[in-house]
């Protein structure tokens, strides 16, 4: 596997990054110094500069909402799977403001807008005691002993209610028909149009 990122930039240094790229591919570099691209962080790890040329911009290192997958091909039939994707390098121009904490809220698609609110389940506010509770039930069940089902169960910011033992549906059971054979399943209007 290899070590991959995604580096977003501004419209206008990505045009710079575009025409060094076809001018270090033709070979034909005007001043090396406008080449050179340079990236360095901070001793925290996830505020830096990006350098591209004589411009600096400032840079942060954010965590992905979820993990995007990269694949390469040879042949344009058969792709490779070369990395899992989880942090992004956001270049922004010195006005913009710089993102708040370590995660980037939204995905890098416009569909996966605010992911974290939108798409994932948020962790449920359960008490210790009730854990514990429920944890101490389920050993006393392995064991083989037997649990009272009607103790007061309570949920987060609620007052007890009485827990009610759950029963099992029962099938619908057919009459027979009069004459001693089987009865015929009951029809409905869709049944009959298939005929």
């Amino acid at each position: 596997m290899e070590e991959q990122f995604i580096l977003r930039v501004p419209p206008s240094v990505a045009e710079q990054i575009e025409r060094l790229m076809k001018e270090s591919a033709a070979g034909s570099s005007s001043n090396p110094e406008d080449a050179s691209l340079d990236l360095s962080f901070s001793e925290d790890g996830r505020s830096g500069t990006f350098m591209i040329g004589n411009q600096s911009f400032p840079a942060s290192l954010l965590d992905l909402p979820a993990v995007v997958e990269s694949y390469k091909t040879y042949d344009d039939s058969f792709l490779v799977k070369t990395a899992d994707i989880g942090q992004m390098v956001m270049v922004r121009q010195e006005d913009d403001p710089a993102p708040e904490g370590v995660e980037y809220k939204h995905g890098l698609t416009p569909p996966m807008r605010d992911a974290r609110r939108r798409r994932y389940r948020r962790e449920p506010d359960l008490s210790a005691d009730l854990v514990n509770r429920v944890e101490n039930d389920l050993i006393s069940i392995m064991q083989g002993v037997s649990v009272n089902q009607n103790t007061s169960v309570v949920g987060a910011g609620e007052g007890p209610k009485k827990a009610a033992p759950a029963r099992a549906p029962e099938p619908e059971a057919q009459e027979p028909a009069a004459n001693g054979e089987e009865a015929e399943p009951d029809r409905t209007d869709s049944d009959e149009s298939d005929n």
